[in-house]
């Protein structure tokens, strides 16, 4: 029963933060549009025009996969019945290899991409689980 639930908590966490991590896009995007002329209708539409992005507009991005996997990790803790820690990191690595394809397929600054691989995901997932107070 443990494993079912362990699973099941990295089911749901990956499904609450894809949620939230569109979630915060399209919210962010709202708040903050992106210049005229961007096209982020498609990944070939963001490839073409992310070089009209100055640095404030990755913020938008950033705090997406930050809080996508934060939430995501979050939720994960109150579902899973033992090794909290493993679940945490298997869900971060997810993450992050989303974040790392997402890297590939878009031609971010180099910039940002290490800080978002660095820094949005496997840091993240272990300040979700720190702060869940589930050990």
């Amino acid at each position: 029963m443990n494993i079912i639930r362990n699973i099941l908590a990295v089911v749901f966490g990956i499904l609450i933060g894809s949620i939230a991590n569109m979630g915060v896009l399209t919210l962010g995007h709202a708040l903050m549009p992106p210049p005229a002329g961007f096209d982020g209708s498609s990944m070939e539409g963001v490839a073409s025009t992310i070089h009209l992005l100055a640095p404030i507009d990755f913020i938008v991005p950033f705090l997406a996969h930050s809080a996508g996997t934060f939430a995501g990790v979050l939720c994960a803790m109150f579902i899973a019945a033992t090794s909290r820690k493993t679940v945490a990191l298997i869900l971060g690595i997810l993450f992050l290899i989303g974040g790392v394809v997402a890297n590939v397929m878009i031609p971010a600054p180099i910039w940002f991409r290490l800080i978002d691989v660095v820094v949005a995901y496997i840091p993240m997932a272990f300040l979700a689980q720190k702060i869940s107070g589930r050990t």
